[in-house]
This record gives C-alpha cells, structure tokens and sequence, in this order.
C-alpha cells in the first residue's frame, strides 16, 4: 500500500495527487462503485476506517474520512491518502482546522467520484437531523448509530423524529438475522399473536426497534424488557395455544421454539460493525420499511 501525506494542502491538490497516485501504481478509479464519506473522531478513526476498509472489499469505494480538529487554530487542511491492494479503491483522511471544520462540504464536495452514489456514515456521535447536515445533504444515504450515543435509545427516538428518505441506523442492520428469523417461524401458520416482549440489555437501541416492527406487522403490542444481556436476548410471543420464542442466551446460537414442534437450535451470532456496514451499502435507496417501523418507535417514545 502507498501512502502519501499532505500539510496545509487544498481539494485540488488532493485530487491531483489521487490521480498521480493511481496512474503510478496502474490502479484506475473506474472499479469503484461508490462514495463513503466517514464523519468521525481522532479517537475513533481507526477503527471506523477498519470496519470501511473491510466493507469497500465487497463494495470498492473512495473512502474521505473527515476528522475536525482545533477550531480556534489557523485555517488549515491535511491529508493522509492510502492507495494499494491492501485498500480496496482509495483512503483519504482529511483533517480540517480553524473555520474549515465548519464547511467540510466545501472539501469533500470536489473529492467526491463522479456520478456514483455517496453514503455518509457518522459511527459516533451524529448530526441532530442528518439530512440537514453539510455532509449529510450530498449524500443520498446516511448512516448513523444510534449505539453511540450516551443513551442509545433516547438518541435513535430523536433521529427517528428526524427522519428523511435516505436514513438508516445500524440499530436496524443488527436486526436483520433476528427479523429473518422470525419471519421464517411465519412461513406455516401458528395463530394470532396477542402480544409480545423483546428482551435486550438495557438501554440497547435495537430492541424498541424490534418490537416497533413487530408490532407493525403482528397488529399485537410488543414491549421491551430489560435482560443481563449481551445484546437482544430474546422475542417472545404468546400465541392461543402457547408461546413463539427465540432465546439466544450467549450471542452467538438461538432455540427456536413454537407450539406443537420441537424445538430448533439456529445461528445467530452478533455481528461485526464493517458486516453491518457493508449490509447497509448495498441499498442505496430508501427502505421504506425501515421507515414505517422507526416512525411507530418515535410516536411511542415518551421522553
């Protein structure tokens, strides 16, 4: 892999570089198939930068990790560019000083490939209404984690509020395996569900999501309680003649149990941010049932 750093640089320059860069190594940029720009924290670069390396593998994309730094100091722009085959499509690492960190757009915007999508994703703490946001309004996918915040629950209700066409929370890419699951415990008749509980570790963003899908689609009240964890613990739904329930005790296997069969042990093990990710990057269109279950959540949030 080739790395190349830039002090007190501009897009433009960046740019060149890039194109510098890629002829040298015979690495055209024709193979990439997206944009993701990451919005991220000094502290958490490396990782968020890990987990998006590993899902441009399945998606090549011009990576722009954008990191503020020290507004009071002197407008200033860095650069870190990474390009090999170790890197699946390209790396930029930008980071912004003084005034700039208020106009990130204005850097990223020249950065961005030409006609290919771009997604946003902000794996810490994010903008109160995403779309809205300088970055988030050159996206046509925003991604968020809800997980990163101090109250994770709280702070997905708010985005929830905030929705717009585009959005997404990893909170629903951790559901996935879970709403596959049970929808496939569906596929023979079991009766009406009259109502249901999600178990999770407290506070865990992803269970009142769960149980506003469910509910959605059982037309029966699904409500959260509290476990020891880790993670989603189980669903449980009482049924006329007994109960449908998934348990998953060490995130790792789940029992699937319904009335009148026996019981089925099944994989469902938690996943890995740039898993998560990369299930995200291949809708680039709105999920609209993602909407309509994270609209019931924030009509039902009381906080």
């Amino acid at each position: 892999m080739t790395t190349f750093a830039l002090t007190d640089t501009t897009a433009g320059k960046i740019s060149s570089q890039l194109t510098h860069l890629r002829h040298q190594m015979g690495a055209p940029a024709i193979g990439m198939v997206l944009t993701l720009v990451v919005v991220c924290d000094e502290r958490d670069q490396y990782d968020s930068l890990k987990a998006a390396t590993e899902a441009a593998r399945e998606h090549p994309s011009r990576i722009l990790a954008v990191i503020n730094r020290e507004r009071d100091e002197a407008n200033r722009l860095d650069a870190e560019l990474r390009i090999g085959e170790s890197t699946p499509g390209e790396v930029v690492i930008l980071r912004l000083y003084g005034e700039l960190t208020e106009h990130a757009d204005s850097v990223v915007s020249p950065l961005l490939l030409p006609d290919t999508p771009v997604v946003a994703w902000w794996p810490g703490k994010a903008p109160a209404v995403p779309a809205k946001d300088s970055i988030g309004a050159l996206a046509q996918r925003r991604i968020t984690d809800a997980k990163a915040g101090a109250d994770g629950i709280k702070t997905l209700a708010h985005l929830a509020k905030a929705y717009a066409p585009g959005d997404t929370d990893l909170a629903w890419a951790r559901l996935t395996p879970w709403r596959s699951l049970l929808a496939a415990a569906f596929d023979q008749p079991v009766g009406k569900v009259k109502k249901g509980f999600v178990e999770a570790a407290a506070g865990h963003p992803s269970a009142p999501l769960l149980a506003a899908w469910l509910t959605e689609r059982l037309g029966a009240p699904v409500k959260v309680a509290d476990s020891a964890g880790p993670g989603l613990t189980a669903v449980r739904l009482s049924l006329g003649d007994g109960e449908l329930a998934v348990i998953r005790g060490d995130a790792r296997l789940a029992t699937l149990s319904r009335p009148g069969q026996p019981d089925r042990h099944v994989a469902l093990a938690r996943r890995h941010t740039s898993e998560l990710l990369a299930e995200e990057l291949r809708r680039l269109d709105s999920d609209e049932v993602y909407e309509t279950s994270v609209k019931r959540l924030a009509r039902s949030f009381k906080g």
